[in-house]
């Protein structure tokens, strides 16, 4: 990835010219920028309506109480007051628009985990830091779980010390901030104080009891035997339920305020966080050993670890830092700020068992031989469990300058972001090498890299209306570049201890070592059932090398905003935003926002707009291949680009842009001082949604004679050895409505202290209105789907519907108190067994294996002592030990017939819940005030 490499030499260079032309610009006059009027004129936070913010207009001085779309507004207080000090997680616990679930054993998500606002996907939510784009992760998510197929930026990269405030823009916003702000934008204001800090140490784990889980007490009798209501598994004794005490949580961090120059500033922030994994699993009862004989057992199986599995967060090791600096020049301000975070997470894939096909030893068998338990040799004695490795470097750096220029405040910046990825896979084997197989595999890497240049300039002008007319307009280029990096050979390559079935006679068969059958039932084939060892990395393959990739594009865009108070009551924004992108042409944009203040205290406002979301260039680029066995053949599984000649011939058409169209309205009330109500609600209309297409071809998802038509095409064009290929489509028309209500009050008891209540409610509900089955040349095979049952109704019901956060915190003579209790509603995780019956082919029916997750209140609780700035503060997270329901295992009801997955007696929770698995976590944090 030596192009990005030298792109971030060039931001460096970039960086200092600028401090550079800083300098130069010591003569120009100008007035205070607006981000730094805010930041200056920013309200306490005990009033509450009553903060500045810089996002929803480009007016200078606009308050929460005052915007015409619904802002959220979180205190870095409020951020420190977390228990892990994980960015996302605290949203999710305050902000009740905002979903971020946990999922686990997905790859690259668990170290990286999506999350979503309003229930749209990450990639539809627009992240700014210091009012600037930020980048996005190399990471894209194309696993089963929320937010697959979208790259999102990784927030967890910025540490919580450093952040004076987080603005929430509950609305759409591309006409004002550009592609992606479809659900609404985020933005990150960081500290600008020029002397004091605060240094933090903090510990946590958790300490829980698993919810339905058994504990383990041996194997009835000590010795092995099969369940006689389920022969997938053992007879086993159980005392209670199970306890954990893991994922010990540390953290440290800094930050510190400086003065340079005259009137400058100077705030770095450093953190560390140490987290160790948390595992969630069942103890696993299935037979691990290799049978002697069908009436005996491997006396190991009475003393193996059960435990085999690791089901929960990743084991994560962060070091993020951060400056943010300013220098008055003159009339001018120069800035900066700049960020860099690493991070080494280690999660687990699937245990391979000691008796399974992917941990036999193919060499000891001659290509004719039929593996059985007699002839089985391992390649460990007891089973391996895969590590995937996860090494990211994040790093930014954006500076400018803000000045007068005949009479408009301008801001003109140039900024670089890159985010890394490289994945190394451990403790683990490529099955077809046998001995000879690495235990542990450069994987490959993903990079994504963004330049970015804004000039905005705006102005006052009194036009004789209310109040005056705030003009402003201006420019963005934006670079962006994709890079994909392939594996070591082994990790994803097929060794000599696989041999393809081939056609041929019987004497050349017999010289290549095979197998030939005659007689009754003979099939002409040469088989070798001695060498059918499987390919590639297990647990996480490699990226082969065809998947190296390097592309990069270009967008310009230009926008202009009108912000007045028409009448006495009445405010009004306009905007409207063109953008030109290299890779796919234009769009026009435009937004009309109002508030109506009837009488002081009571208000109506609303907007109407429309959106775009460009596919990213992970979705047009991003490739992968694994290589799965079907019948003895070798045969690919893909993640293709849309323009690759195997998506080609699967009918695949290039990507256009996601168009929105956004239309909310509200009621703010603050009928006495103290007390603030919000209501709102929203409608997102959204055309040509990018999502992955299902699995197409021999190996694909569909019925066998699905599967089989599909196959028949893909050979027809000369792609037999493709197994099943994916893709992205513009698949869906959808639309998102809901209502968000907010209400905070803050009472003044006295000698009992000030108190703050607050409580939010949100509900969203997604749709999918069409399916834009494109098939293209696969139009002829009937009922085929691109985008099947399970990804409809993780897309529609994989998020809670209804979320309800209430609050309250207290402070009284050092003694601080806060309280907080979140409803996460109901959702669906679906799995991919087909409904029963008559619903067997319906796209919106339950199978058997789906599973309700029912509403849960996660409740959290913390005291903190403050004296002469010290602070010691004492926490619980999910204080009443709360999990989500338990999945049901072993056999299904009578009427329905059959057995659950295996998986489910052992793997007890879904990674669809809201609030993760993990149950109650315990903390403790000193920090130092100065």
């Amino acid at each position: 990835m030596k192009r990005v490499n030298l792109l971030g030499g060039a931001s460096v260079s970039i960086w200092a010219m600028m401090v550079a032309g800083a300098a130069a610009a010591q003569t120009v006059q100008s007035s205070p920028s607006q981000e730094t009027t805010a930041e200056t004129q920013a309200a306490p936070e005990d009033e509450a309506g009553n903060q500045i913010v810089v996002i929803g207009s480009r007016v200078a001085n606009r308050t929460v109480s005052d915007s015409p779309v619904p802002i959220d507004v979180i205190s870095s207080s409020a951020l420190q007051a977390s228990g892990t000090g994980e960015l996302n997680k605290t949203l999710n616990q305050l902000v009740p628009s905002f979903n971020f679930p946990q999922p686990s054993i997905a790859d690259g998500s668990d170290v990286t985990r999506p999350a979503t606002l309003r229930g749209l996907n990450p990639d539809q939510t627009l992240v700014l830091l210091n009012g600037k784009r930020r980048h996005v992760s190399a990471l894209l998510n194309i696993n089963g779980t929320v937010g697959r197929g979208a790259a999102a930026v990784d927030m967890n990269m910025i540490p919580a010390l450093a952040i004076e405030r987080i603005e929430v823009l509950r609305d759409g916003a591309s006409s004002q901030y550009g592609s992606d702000a479809i659900a609404g934008v985020i933005n990150v204001q960081l500290k600008t104080a020029d002397s004091g800090g605060r240094a933090q140490v903090s510990y946590g784990k958790y300490v829980t009891t698993l919810d339905g889980v058994s504990d383990f007490d041996g194997l009835v009798g000590g010795q092995p035997a099969l369940d006689a209501t389920d022969s997938r598994y053992l007879q086993a004794n159980s005392s209670g339920e199970r306890k954990a005490r893991d994922g010990a949580y540390t953290t440290f961090g800094v930050n510190v305020g400086l003065p340079i120059g005259d009137g400058g500033f100077f705030n770095f922030t450093g953190e560390y966080r140490d987290r160790n994994f948390t595992n969630r699993q069942g103890y696993d009862l299935r037979p691990n050993y290799v049978r002697p004989t069908t009436t005996t057992f491997d006396p190991r199986e009475a003393t193996f670890n059960r435990l085999d599995f690791r089901y929960g967060d990743a084991k994560t090791e962060d070091f993020n830092f951060l400056i943010n600096t300013g220098l008055p020049l003159g009339s001018a301000e120069f800035y900066a700020f700049a960020t860099y975070g690493h991070r080494d997470g280690l999660s687990a894939a699937n245990f391979r068992q000691q008796s399974a096909a992917t941990n036999r030893d193919f060499s000891v068998l001659t290509p004719a031989t039929t593996p059985t338990n007699g002839n089985f040799v391992g390649l460990t004695p007891d089973g391996y469990l895969p590590k995937i490795q996860s090494n990211i470097d994040d790093m930014s750096a954006t500076s400018g300058i803000r000045a007068e220029i005949a009479g408009f405040k301008g801001d003109f910046s140039l900024g670089f972001g890159r985010n890394e990825l490289n994945y190394r896979t451990e403790d683990s084997v490529n099955v077809s090498f046998g001995p000879q197989s690495q235990r542990s595999f450069d994987a490959g890497g993903l990079a994504f890299s963004q330049i970015l240049a804004n000039a905005d300039l705006s102005r006052q002008f009194d036009a004789g209306l209310a109040g005056p007319l705030s003009f402003a307009f201006g420019g963005e280029y934006r670079h962006e570049i994709y890079q994909i990096r392939p594996g070591d050979p082994q990790s994803y390559q097929t060794g000599p201890l696989f041999q393809a079935t081939r056609t041929t006679t019987a004497g050349n068969c017999t010289a290549l070592g095979g197998s030939f059958p005659t007689g009754a039932g003979a099939t002409g084939l040469c088989t070798f059932p001695g060498r059918a060892a499987a390919a590639g990395a297990q647990g996480f393959g490699g990226l082969p090398a065809s998947a190296r990739t390097n592309v990069d594009r270009d967008s310009f865009a230009g926008y202009v905003e009108f912000d007045a108070d028409l009448f006495t009551g009445l405010t009004a924004t306009a905007a409207g935003r063109y953008e030109h992108y290299s890779d796919f042409g234009d769009t026009v944009n435009g937004k009309l926002a109002l508030r109506y203040e009837f009488v002081e205290g009571f208000a109506i406002r609303g907007s109407v707009s429309n959106g775009f979301r460009a596919p990213s260039l992970h979705q047009q680029f991003f490739t992968t291949t694994s290589t799965n066995f079907l019948a003895g053949v070798p045969v690919d599984v893909s993640t293709v680009p849309v323009s690759s000649p195997v998506a080609r011939a699967l009918g695949s058409q290039p990507l256009d842009p996601e168009k929105s169209f956004n239309l909310s309205g509200g009621v703010t009330l603050n009928p006495f001082r103290g007390f603030n109500v919000t209501v709102d609600y929203f409608r997102i209309k959204i055309k040509d949604r990018i999502v992955l297409s299902e699995n197409l071809g021999a190996a694909g998802v569909g019925t066998a004679a699905q599967n089989t038509a599909v196959q028949a095409v893909l050979a027809g064009n000369g792609f037999s050895n493709v197994g099943a290929a994916r893709f992205f489509i513009n698949g869906l028309d959808t639309t998102t409505q809901g209502v968000d209500a907010v209400a905070t009050y803050r009472a003044d008891l006295g000698g009992l202290g000030a108190w703050n209540f607050s409580a939010a409610y949100n509900y969203t509900q997604n749709k999918i209105d069409e399916r834009l089955n494109n098939l293209g040349s696969l139009a002829q095979i009937p009922s085929l789907v691109l985008f099947g049952r399970v990804e409809g109704i993780r897309f529609e019901r994989g998020q809670p519907r209804t979320k309800v956060v209430l609050a309250t915190d207290t402070k009284i003579a050092g003694v601080g108190l806060s309280a907080r209790t979140t409803r996460y509603g109901s959702v669906i995780s679906p799995e991919t067994t087909a409904p029963l019956g008559a619903n067997a082919a319906s796209l919106t029916a339950l199978g058997p294996d789906d599973q309700v997750l029912r509403p849960k209140w996660i409740t959290d609780f913390s005291l903190s002592y403050e004296l002469q700035g010290v602070q010691l503060t004492l926490g619980v997270d999910n204080a009443f030990d709360v999990y989500p329901d338990r999945r049901p295992f072993g056999l299904r009801p009578t009427s329905v017939g059959g057995s659950y997955p295996a998986t489910y007696q052992f793997l007890p929770y879904s990674g669809f819940s809201p609030f993760g698995f993990n149950g109650r976590f315990l903390y403790a944090r000193a920090a130092i005030n100065f």
